[in-house]
């Protein structure tokens, strides 16, 4: 291991914040991480509240600190992370996706969610902290959200926290080391090769409306590219566009 240990806190509003305190105090090692067992404002996108009964799930954090990486060229730490989920997840069930940009899915459920937020220092960014929240042991979800799922309720069986969270901070390593050695173009293409809904027609919308469409590609700056059934191309930032399942 060549990751630091991971922090422990019983209990903290967020990991994401906790590890941004972390850091701000002084020098912090690169893949440092922090994880929990209960979150009182767990965040989810789009400013939602992430969900997860206390003991039950992984909820953890990593920062990176990468080396004169452009703001432009953001998206390629959320894949990383992604990548590190999708892989370790998909050790113990069949149907383990990514869904545009950053969930992890099995099937048409919600198994893993992330928060990435950075921190710039001019054109670069400096600190990268990537929250995610896995779906491991709950077996009862009582908030409005539509599809989630857990690892027990997929395989009837039940896992240990710190060993899912050392394969996946393994694996994240594995793919920053990718990073770190310019293998850019293989990241990109194991991520879209996981890709949620990567073949056939599948239901979207946008700000026009409902839509039936096929993933193209995914390009370098994280746009989603899709063509719908008349064959128009259309191109997507997160947010503007939302699957319908």
């Amino acid at each position: 291991m060549s990751y630091p240990e991971p922090i422990y806190v019983s209990q903290t509003t967020s990991t994401n914040t906790s590890l941004a305190e972390i850091c701000d105090k002084g020098e912090t090692a690169n893949l440092s991480s922090v994880y929990t067992s209960f979150q009182t404002a767990g965040r989810g996108q789009r400013g939602n509240k992430w969900e997860s009964e206390e003991g039950k799930n992984l909820l953890f954090s990593i920062v990176i600190f990468p080396e004169r990486l452009m703001a432009k060229h953001h998206f390629i730490l959320l894949q990383i992370t992604a990548l590190g989920l999708f892989e370790t997840l998909s050790e113990y069930t069949d149907g383990i996706s990514i869904k545009w940009p950053n969930d992890i899915y099995w099937k048409d459920k919600k198994i893993c969610g992330t928060l990435i937020e950075n921190d710039l220092k001019g054109i670069y960014i400096e600190r990268s902290i990537s929250g995610s929240g896995i779906n491991l042991n709950q077996e009862d979800f009582k908030s409005d959200a539509p599809n989630p799922v857990s690892l027990s309720q997929i395989t009837g069986e039940k896992y240990d926290v710190e060993i899912i969270l050392h394969k996946t901070l393994h694996t994240i390593e594995k793919y920053y080391n990718m990073l770190v050695n310019g293998k850019n173009e293989e990241i990109r293409k194991k991520y879209s090769d996981a890709i949620y809904r990567k073949h056939g027609f599948h239901r979207y919308k946008d700000e026009k409306g409902t839509f039936d469409a096929k993933i193209i590609e995914i390009e370098e700056d994280g746009r989603l590219v899709l063509q719908d059934t008349e064959g128009n191309i259309r191109k997507y930032l997160f947010k503007e566009v939302s699957y319908i399942i």
